[in-house]
């Protein structure tokens, strides 16, 4: 774990609340949750969103909610981000004008939680990106990757009603980002590598959340070649998975997994026979979550 950047924040206590109930015995309990918060974003001048989030790494969140709905290109200059944590306020300033108009003016619904209008044609860059043709994946880095991923100390495992993202090298996770909704925690990845000029040669990425349509568009257009989650798919994310020669692996938890895309990319360098006990996460990660 010495290589992980940037890892989960259960600890903090900004992002969880204690909350009273009572549990199945008809006990007092107390247990803790996430916190939503309400970050509105702005494209120099424009509103743009306001999106529910758990409030951490703000100007990741924003950076990659504009990459990944077009309306900020892979090229564009980003002059200066302020964030206003009194008024749930972040400004992402530009060089030069954007097209944000235009995209205003289009919105596609999906499947995401939270958060599922997104503004902008989702596949405008989708067919234009070429996924490296080269990338591997070793099934024992990636029965590493669930092992650590699935035992790591995180919000999920301390208060649930979560979702994860990991961006991956070989069978080492590098930067580890939670929040209420998958699309803000893949967000959050592709904002940090945009701002730490970090390119997805040689990375891989893994979710804790359903393999949607969105999900797969996202990934592809971060330029990330392979996807990996514990959870299961919906047909048109891998279909688009298919289309886009995307290595696509669910319901990967301990020795078990499917891929039903890019299957060229697995390198069976490992005997599930010898990997150790399945490896199910204390939460429940069994169902799709």
């Amino acid at each position: 774990m010495a290589d992980l950047l940037i890892a989960p924040t259960p600890d903090d206590p900004r992002l969880t609340a204690e909350i009273a109930g009572i549990d199945h015995t008809g006990a007092a309990v107390a247990t803790r949750v996430p916190v939503e918060r309400p970050l509105t974003l702005y494209l120099n001048g424009q509103e743009i969103v306001t999106m529910m989030t758990i409030g951490d790494r703000p100007d990741c969140l924003a950076v990659g909610y504009l990459i990944n709905q077009n309306m900020l290109g892979p090229d564009e200059p980003i002059e200066r981000i302020d964030v206003d944590e009194e008024l749930d306020v972040v400004v992402v300033r530009t060089a030069r004008r954007t097209n944000y108009e235009t995209k205003l003016r289009r919105k596609t619904l999906t499947s995401g939680c939270a958060q599922g209008t997104a503004f902008g044609d989702l596949l405008e860059r989708f067919a234009t990106v070429q996924l490296d043709p080269s990338a591997r994946l070793h099934t024992s880095w990636l029965y590493a990757l669930s092992r650590q991923i699935n035992t790591m100390p995180s919000l999920y495992l301390t208060a649930g009603a979560i979702h994860g993202c990991v961006l991956c090298q070989e069978d080492r996770p590098l930067v580890y980002m939670e929040d209420v909704g998958r699309h803000n925690a893949i967000d959050k990845i592709a904002g940090w590598m945009r701002l730490n000029h970090v390119s997805a040669q040689g990375k891989l990425f893994y979710t804790t959340g359903r393999l949607t349509s969105e999900m797969v568009i996202k990934t592809v257009q971060m330029g990330l070649p392979i996807l990996i989650s514990r959870s299961g798919f919906t047909a048109w994310g891998v279909e688009l998975a298919k289309q886009a020669g995307l290595t696509l692996i669910g319901r990967a938890k301990g020795k078990r997994f499917l891929c039903v895309s890019g299957a060229d990319r697995l390198v069976f360098d490992a005997d599930p026979a010898e990997t150790g006990p399945d490896d199910i996460n204390r939460k429940g990660a069994a169902r799709d979550d």
